[in-house]
């Protein structure tokens, strides 16, 4: 007779959640998953604004998170992700209107060379300054410290900070390069622009990214939505969870791919799970702003779809369709707490500064998002613990985790997979414990009834 399949419960529906629990259901386990709200997918969810269903906040992937893209493959969700053939971004300011950074067919990292020569927010001796830089980064090891005293060191002006390092960290990291280590600076920059040519190539969802999240969670075996986890103990062999509501859940292990904070309520001691430094976890807030312009079916950013704004609150904007522009403020702590109104004003006033053609089409309507907690911030001597827990039948999961990216998408699905697999070799290895016990009970039964002289 098989072994029944191993009932596993995953606790929360972020992408690590629901990337654990297709690769636990691949594997052959009953998994149930638990999510607090009726909104699958995290931090990466949608919902209706304005009577426009829209994002939980623009995100983008780069093509170097491979393991994001395997997993919406998996899902077969590959045809509603866009990716650039070729790393290109227009970046727009106040003083020069408009500039481009595009990869040439040149080995990395020289296939920025030559539209950076012609990068027109900075001087020559800047851009020599940043090209000392990345060379620098390509052999720092190891590192400490804050971005910011990194890019000091460097010999770092405003203007390269400006024009290059805030532009493209302070999103990627959501976090100011004085809050941020200056390892998940460069990382970044390592992994995106001194890697292979075609890294840093943009890729977003053209659909909700509710789809992507709700066709991980038609893997599982069952779905309780609007299920608050209060409590996670472990007794008699089995994990249990009980709800706010009083309910109890029996299974025979459990993900827990919930943020830190929330982690350490459902544990109450963490200590006791072996999981440590959970309180020295910050969050930092995002905003989006939605503009709608009458634009009579015209793309405001033509062909390019996005760009990048330098002197402003507003570091990226994306056409999401014709004459529909979100705005992303990262690192938005001075932002966040501000009222809709003056947020949208304040973003349709940073657009029309560098976007002539907003200047004779009305803005239809505005709306503003916001996620207080949005994102961990990657500060200097952060330690981010791994998946695995002291307990074989309880592992963690989350783009907090020690995935060694930023808090990404790439970082909650990897995060997910690595909870799957410790869990799989857990279960394995007590299944394996306990057939032996059980092979040695039987052999001594057996020598017990021939040594009474019983028929065997």
């Amino acid at each position: 007779m098989s072994a029944r399949p191993h009932r596993v419960a995953v606790v929360g529906a972020g992408l690590a959640g629901l990337a654990a629990a297709v690769e636990l259901k691949s594997a052959g386990a009953h998994v149930t998953v638990h999510e607090r709200t009726r909104l699958l997918g995290g931090k990466a969810t949608s919902y209706h604004v304005e009577g426009v269903e829209v994002d939980n906040g623009q995100h983008v992937i780069l093509a170097c998170c491979t393991e994001f893209l395997r997993f919406v493959d998996q899902l077969g969700c590959a045809s509603l992700m866009h990716m650039q053939p070729v790393f290109d971004v227009v970046v727009l300011s106040r003083a020069h209107r408009r500039s481009r950074l595009r990869a040439a067919p040149l080995p990395a990292p020289l296939h920025l060379l030559p539209s950076f020569a012609r990068y027109r927010p900075l001087r020559w001796r800047d851009k020599l300054r940043v090209g000392r830089a990345l060379l620098a980064a390509r052999r720092a090891r190891p590192l400490s410290g804050d971005m910011a005293a990194w890019r000091r060191a460097q010999g770092q002006t405003a203007a390269t900070r400006r024009a290059f390092w805030d532009p493209f960290l302070v999103p990627a990291l959501n976090a100011a390069l004085e809050d941020a280590s200056a390892e998940a600076g460069l990382f970044v920059i390592r992994t995106a622009f001194l890697g292979a040519r075609g890294a840093a190539r943009i890729g977003y969802s053209t659909e909700p990214l509710e789809r992507i999240a709700r066709a991980a969670a038609q893997r599982a075996d069952s779905l309780e939505l609007r299920s608050s986890i209060a409590t996670v103990d472990v007794r008699d062999s089995e994990v249990v969870l009980r709800t706010d509501q009083a309910m109890e859940y029996r299974y025979d292990a459990v993900v827990l791919a919930v943020p830190p904070r929330r982690l350490a309520a459902m544990l109450g001691s963490p200590e006791r799970f072996g999981v440590r430094g959970l309180e020295a976890f910050r969050t930092e807030p995002i905003v989006d702003v939605h503009l709608w312009y009458g634009s009579g079916g015209a793309n405001v950013l033509g062909d390019a779809g996005f760009a990048a704004l330098l002197d402003s609150p507003v570091q990226w904007v994306f056409e999401k369709s014709p004459g529909y522009l979100c705005c992303s403020l990262s690192a938005a702590r001075d932002t966040v707490t501000r009222p809709d109104s003056e947020l949208i004003a304040l973003c349709d006033a940073e657009l029309r500064a560098v976007l002539p053609q907003l200047a004779d089409l009305p803005q239809v309507r505005g709306a503003a998002t916001r996620d207080a907690d949005a994102t961990f911030v990657p500060a200097a001597g952060l330690t981010r613990p791994g998946v695995a827990t002291s307990l074989p039948t309880v592992v963690v999961a989350g783009a907090w985790t020690d995935t060694g990216w930023p808090a990404t998408m790439e970082s909650a699905v990897r995060s997910g997979r690595a909870a799957a697999h410790q869990l799989e070799r857990n279960l394995g290895s007590i299944a394996r414990q306990r057939e032996r016990a059980g092979t040695t009970h039987g052999a001594r039964d057996l020598a017990a009834a021939a040594a009474a002289g019983e028929h065997v």
